[in-house]
């Protein structure tokens, strides 16, 4: 039996920080407690002054793989995200081909099982005809089912109402949408093709993508929820004004209409497209510091549910040529839970919170089995962070694929120093283990 001890942390769980130590055993996590004594054949870490959270579960991840592996593979990306402290990830399917058929779905849940260094799981991806598909998926060990209500990377938009309402009548899977209406951005980037071709400057995403493209797509997708009893989860919120759309009146497990928000729209404001360009190009559009400020309050007072990354890596060429060639979306895996201890740094969530929107939720909201928490016969998914190690991020120190990262030449005051995924150290004081711990997802529903 394979037995590592971790002596001394400052654990954070369930909305408190205590001293203790933690005991695992191969996989799973043994016993908790104020002090557990060493034995001769347990490997001991000493995680003073270092805070225990439960590995970050990313909802909303874009691995690239299989189609477009010159971005990114499952293994490159995977291995950055424990370098982060993100032990499970949820992919989307809008890979080449699109993820829109079960043995489509169970290639990539294939590739995965030998590659990833992270627990995972896919989502089916929607269309406008294949509801025939959808119907078989297996909410046991199928995260949900994602739809594009706005065109975005790759071709899956779901543009037919007819088709909405019968997906969204039909299945008792969790819907995550993209929300942005198309007609609207595509009447936005018509306007300014007129004034610029095809090199309109960058500061202009946020009036194509716009706040009204938003709320329009918001608004009717949750009329729909409401209206056909669907399970519905809006990733990627980016505007104040959807944030009255969500409530905080009932708990989480109870919510049929949930939100994320990404690590982008709460560092960015568009005030950075003058430095950073294309490298903050996503969509929905990072938006005002205003936006921005309504997201912060939001995500604490709780009409936001849990913080993800969007992760979605392109090559330096792609982000560097024009306007509407280059393609949005940006590599964060690495660097999302630093990024959040770093706003703890500076007085604006506390790390309770963080553990809260970063873990628990995902597994609640998700309802994923045995992950997400600090418990005992929990999966041993753990991650040490110390927060008075700074570094500065570096192309030297990426390791996604891409070779860039918004974040290049910021300074954190925080390093993940371990993680573990189910159980074993896959990840140590700057360097992977070579050990592909992952599991694939499995959901009590």
């Amino acid at each position: 039996m394979k037995r590592i001890l971790i002596k001394n942390a400052r654990i954070v769980n369930e909305g408190k920080i205590f001293e203790g130590d933690v005991l695992i055993e191969n996989e799973l996590i043994a016993e908790i407690a104020s002090s557990i004594s060493a034995k001769p054949e347990v490997q001991v870490i000493d995680a003073e002054g270092s805070y225990l959270l439960p590995g970050a579960i990313d909802d909303q991840v874009h691995f690239r793989e299989p189609g477009l592996t010159h971005k990114g593979t499952i293994a490159s990306e995977s291995k950055a995200a424990i370098a982060g402290g993100i032990t499970s990830f949820i992919e989307q399917p809008n890979t080449v081909p699109n993820a829109v058929t079960q043995e489509l779905l169970e290639d990539k849940y294939a590739i995965a099982s030998q590659s990833s260094y992270a627990n995972y799981s896919f989502m089916m991806g929607g269309t406008n005809d294949n509801l025939e598909e959808i119907l078989k998926t297996n909410p046991r060990n199928v995260a949900g089912l994602k739809l594009f209500l706005g065109s975005s990377t790759g071709d899956m938009l779901v543009d037919s109402s007819d088709s909405l309402e019968k997906i969204f009548s039909s299945t008792k899977l969790l819907i995550a949408v993209h929300s942005e209406d198309e007609g609207t951005v595509k009447g936005n980037l018509e306007k300014f093709k007129e004034i610029y071709g095809d090199d309109i400057p960058v500061k202009f995403h946020p009036e194509i993508r716009s706040v009204e493209a938003c709320y329009k797509s918001t608004v009717k997708v949750i009329d729909l929820a409401k209206r056909t009893g669907a399970r519905l989860h809006v990733f990627h919120i980016s505007t104040a004004k959807e944030l009255d759309l969500f409530t905080n009146k009932i708990p989480l497990e109870e919510k049929q209409i949930t939100a994320e928000v990404c690590i982008h729209h709460l560092w960015f404001s568009d005030a950075d497209y003058e430095t950073k360009g294309n490298f903050i190009k996503w969509n929905p559009a990072v938006k005002s510091a205003a936006d921005r400020e309504a997201l912060w309050k939001a995500l604490l007072d709780d009409r936001i549910d849990v913080i993800a990354t969007d992760h979605a890596p392109h090559t330096l060429e792609e982000k560097k040529q024009v306007y509407t060639k280059a393609p949005s979306g940006g590599p964060l895996v690495q660097h999302a839970v630093v990024a959040m201890f770093e706003a703890h740094h500076q007085g604006k969530i506390s790390i309770e919170k963080i553990v809260d929107k970063m873990a628990h939720n995902p597994a609640k909201l998700f309802k994923i089995e045995k992950r997400g928490f600090i418990r005992e016969g929990y999966y041993a998914d753990l991650v040490l962070v110390n927060p008075a190690m700074p570094w500065t991020v570096k192309k030297e120190n990426i390791l996604y694929q891409c070779k860039w990262s918004p974040f290049e030449g910021t300074n954190f005051k925080s390093r993940v120093t371990h993680t573990f995924v189910n159980g074993q150290l896959v990840y140590q004081n700057g360097k992977v283990n070579e050990i592909k711990a992952g599991k694939r997802l499995l959901f009590e529903r």
